[in-house]
């Protein structure tokens, strides 16, 4: 290659040197005072654009309503921005940003984008949002109860005992506002104070600490896991129960055993056993019953329902008590009706409306039989008595005795002493008003052929809803 060939060339890369080395020392100079390329801020894409440019169209995308903070137990409160003349723009944030880019390194962002989030300067009325702040309840709360008041205490609900602890969790007034403020400043939209770490537990002196470990006991005491299964009803012996059964001295301090424990109160275990007993005993119960003429009516008395068998429970649940079970309880009773719990009747039974004179028979909620009958004769006394029975004995080829009479029925099925439901062959008329003038001894007479269908139908134990 000439000489002059290697001249032209050196000549040609100089002039293209000369030309980058000015394109790139100008675009240094013009990204100076303008964002680089490929610069964004708040999605907003400012590449060779001015601040006061840039901060317009960021100002116009930007809105703030104000905070709302949360308090420990979540509850929310609110500072409109409104309410403190909140005011705000990017100028001086786009000026500090761009005074930090070099413009030098500009062919740097050719290859790598620059996207960055700012936040606006902002102003607002400082003696507004003090008057706002010193207004917030518990931050009013905080600033009013100094922490020498604040007590550690085993307390009586209705719920029974709970440890009030005031000295846990406590807010600093101080440190809830400057942590306010600050996310005012930075136009947050709410703050938890609590994530914020504005709470603190406070020192415990030697009385608070024994309380504590005394509220430990306490509360392992009332923690029974005994549920009772009345039907379809359950009976937790929870805490509001079990707090009725620690000793108590006369002056209201817990009495402890040997061991450092709560007492177990003499004849507490029983007093709610018989609580739950007079609930749910229904022998001999008024009972309100949706009667097949269409009236609700009000039964008193008879011999049917549930009775517990309150020595067994009380034994029961004192050793359940004492050793910490945990289970579903169905109880004993010294007397059971076909169904537990308050309604007891079910949806099969005998109703006997001696008012209307007629006998229904429902099974499964069905009825399944219906008859006029004759009852007690009332006229002599012998009204047949209402209340809520059951068939206790089903016989066959009985004679129904009694002073001056000898009757031979041939299906009996008594429901209280000896009153009970047996064909009367002797009549030939049931329904009406027969029973005021020449109704039976007490019981309850009903045609044969019902009777026969009734006593295969009708089980021992079944329920008789005897009224007028």
């Amino acid at each position: 290659m000439s000489k002059r060939v290697i001249k032209h060339i050196a000549i040609i890369l100089s002039i293209v040197l000369v030309s980058l080395v000015g394109t790139y020392i100008g675009l240094a100079i013009y990204y100076h005072n303008a964002f680089a390329y490929g610069t964004w801020i708040n999605g907003v894409y400012c590449t060779g654009r001015s601040i006061s440019d840039v901060n317009s169209e960021l100002v116009k995308g930007f809105s703030y309503d104000g905070i709302t903070i949360y308090d420990m137990d979540g509850v929310a409160y609110q500072i409109a921005a409104k309410d403190i003349d909140y005011q705000f723009d990017f100028a001086e944030a786009l000026e500090l940003y761009q005074r930090q880019q070099n413009s030098w390194t500009w062919i740097d962002s050719l290859f790598h984008g620059n996207n960055t989030q700012l936040t606006p300067v902002v102003s607002y009325n400082k003696q507004a949002l003090d008057k706002l702040l010193h207004e917030l309840p518990f931050l009013e709360e905080a600033r009013k109860r100094p922490d020498s008041e604040r007590r550690v205490a085993i307390v009586r609900t209705e719920q029974g005992y709970e440890l009030l602890n005031e000295r846990m969790d406590v807010l600093s007034a101080g440190e809830a506002e400057d942590a306010i403020v600050r996310s005012i400043e930075e136009s947050r939209q709410e703050i938890s104070l609590a994530e914020a770490d504005c709470y603190h537990d406070l020192e415990l002196d030697a009385q608070m600490t024994d309380t504590l470990k005394l509220w430990e006991k306490i509360n392992v005491f009332q923690q029974c896991g005994i549920i009772y299964q009345m039907g379809d009803e359950q009976v937790p012996v929870d805490t509001s129960v079990v707090c009725d059964w620690i000793e108590l001295a006369e002056n209201g301090s817990f009495i402890l055993d040997e061991q450092g424990r709560p007492k177990l109160r003499e004849n507490a275990v029983e007093e709610f056993i018989n609580r739950l007993a007079d609930e749910y005993d229904t022998v001999g119960a008024s009972r309100r019953f949706e009667a097949t003429r269409g009236e609700t009516v009000t039964v008193e008395g008879g011999i049917y329902g549930n009775k517990l068998d309150r020595n067994a429970e009380v034994k029961y649940l004192t050793e359940a008590f004492l050793s910490g079970k945990r289970e579903v309880h169905e109880p004993e009773y010294t007397q059971k009706a076909w169904k537990q719990g308050k309604d007891d009747i079910g949806d099969t039974y005998v109703e006997v409306d001696m008012g209307e004179q007629m006998m229904y028979y429902y099974s499964d909620g069905v009825q399944k039989l219906s008859t006029p009958i004759v009852t007690g004769n009332t006229s002599r006394r012998m009204g047949t008595p209402s209340g809520v029975n059951y068939v206790y004995l089903k016989q066959r080829n009985r004679v129904l005795r009694g002073p001056g009479y000898a009757s031979p029925v041939d299906f009996w099925m008594p429901v209280k002493g000896g009153i009970g439901i047996h064909d009367a062959s002797w009549r030939s008329k049931y329904g009406g008003t027969i029973y005021q003038t020449n109704g039976s001894h007490g019981c309850i007479n009903t045609p044969r052929d019902i009777m026969v269908e009734l006593y295969d139908s009708v089980e021992v134990g079944t329920p008789v809803i005897m009224f007028y």
